[in-house]
């Protein structure tokens, strides 16, 4: 991997598209740290500190602090995170989506058009929430219409930038720009969160209780990286057989050749479902001045709230993360099945004359697919499991009360490899046109 980055600078174009990537993070945080015009940014953080609890933990993190800091990216790109899921989702229940979709390039431009219209209303939707709930508690001083017209316009032009600037990205630097600009922002939470650990853990200590702590939480931090390396790379490979075909007067065909279907077949795509749906009680409570409140209400919120799960001292409060388990699991089965077909890949496979070996083509074939798409999915949803309750249980335990957990690492490692993975065919593409050219 390093030799591949090191290949980059020695090619003009790749070293101009790395320095274009490199100009937008610099945007991007520049952005990050310029204040909605008429917002207590102060006032603003310590509402958030003694209030919003897990209820923003999530949202804060994707927006790379940007949400506690009240600038005009506070929204970041989630708005555009949240649209493309819809949509995705749309395009298998709405037939003209489906349609779009098989079009080809036509059809995912304008499925591109759709989403973005889509980003801007949830932006502008949840710009205006955002005013009228925290103007409400005071927390917009001296809230007028001018202020919270003002507001909403800098939120929404903010995030619609943002989607603007990873589209570029991807068209004029390397990788996928919407992935990088979440990573960017996850990244840019990781020196606070060291520092946390560091107060928390080692500040104070003698010499070998300091040193015993760092060394066990770099070694937890490095487990779970290798285990995410690991889980991305887990394939299990479905070999297929083609059989051969006269073509003209010469014999055709017979290649083998093989299915990958990946161990963590759906990604982070579970976790952030299951955190949205937990969390949005919350939020709607924050906004509504009610989640400090007492009774069944707040008792079910307070469970919902990760801040609370296994906490010894508040155990009673750990039935959400069970809940959190259960709605992981759903939502990597539903995904997984809206976006792999067995049936249509057995039809693929018989239309294009080839087989699973010891299995029948048709039904067969997807019966079998099925089984072990749901053996895969299981193994999968296991591991994501256990990187993302590894911090839970941390924060719970010991009270480490850090934004950088399992869901974090897992995207930052999925983005820096699919990057690698880009620059390295990018290279080896150029290398084949400078062979021709020769």
């Amino acid at each position: 991997m390093f030799e591949t980055l090191k290949n980059v600078f020695r090619v003009k174009e790749m070293r101009r598209k790395l320095l274009y990537v490199l100009w937008m993070i610099l945007v991007i945080r520049v952005g990050s740290q310029l204040p909605v015009p008429g917002v207590d940014s102060d006032f603003f953080k310590q509402w958030f500190e003694s209030n919003a609890g897990d209820a923003f933990n999530l949202f804060d993190a994707f927006t790379g602090g940007s949400f506690t800091e009240m600038s005009i990216f506070a929204l970041n790109i989630t708005p555009y995170i949240t649209s493309s899921i819809i949509m995705q989702l749309l395009t298998i229940a709405i037939p003209a989506l489906e349609e779009m979709h098989r079009d080809g390039e036509e059809g995912r431009k304008k499925i591109t058009a759709i989403t973005r219209y889509v980003t801007v209303g949830l932006a502008l939707f949840q710009s205006v929430a955002m005013s009228i709930g925290f103007g409400r508690q005071g927390l917009i001083p001296d809230m007028t219409v001018f202020k919270a017209i003002v507001v909403v316009v800098c939120l929404t032009a903010g995030s619609a930038m943002l989607m603007w600037i990873g589209e570029r990205i991807t068209e004029k630097g390397i990788g996928n720009g919407i992935s990088i600009v979440l990573t960017v922002n996850i990244v840019s939470r990781i020196p606070s969160d060291m520092l946390l650990l560091y107060e928390n853990f080692v500040q104070g200590k003698t010499i070998a209780k300091g040193l015993l702590a760092g060394v066990i939480i770099i070694a937890i931090i490095l487990l779970v990286v290798v285990f995410v390396l690991i889980l991305n790379g887990a394939e299990r490979r479905i070999p297929v057989q083609y059989s051969k075909k006269m073509v003209g007067r010469k014999l055709m065909g017979g290649q083998s050749t093989n299915i990958p279907l990946k161990v963590n077949t759906a990604g982070v795509i579970p976790i952030i479902f299951a955190s949205s749906i937990m969390s949005f009680p919350g939020i709607i409570a924050q906004f509504a001045g009610a989640a400090n409140g007492s009774g069944i209400g707040s008792e079910i919120i307070r469970g919902l709230s990760q801040n609370n799960w296994c906490n010894p001292s508040q155990i009673h409060y750990s039935w959400g993360l069970l809940l959190y388990i259960v709605l992981c699991v759903f939502f990597a089965y539903f995904y997984t099945s809206i976006t792999f077909n067995p049936l249509e890949v057995s039809d693929n496979i018989k239309k294009q004359g080839g087989f699973i070996p010891g299995i029948r083509p048709g039904k067969p074939t997807a019966d079998y697919l099925t089984k072990i798409l749901n053996y895969i999915i299981f193994i999968g949803v296991v591991g994501l499991m256990i990187v993302a309750v590894i911090p839970i249980f941390f924060n719970g335990v010991f009270g480490a009360n850090v934004s950088f957990g399992g869901t974090s690492i897992i995207i930052i490692v999925g983005v820096i490899l699919e990057t690698v993975k880009q620059i390295e065919s990018q290279m080896l593409v150029r290398n084949y046109k400078g062979f021709l050219n020769n």
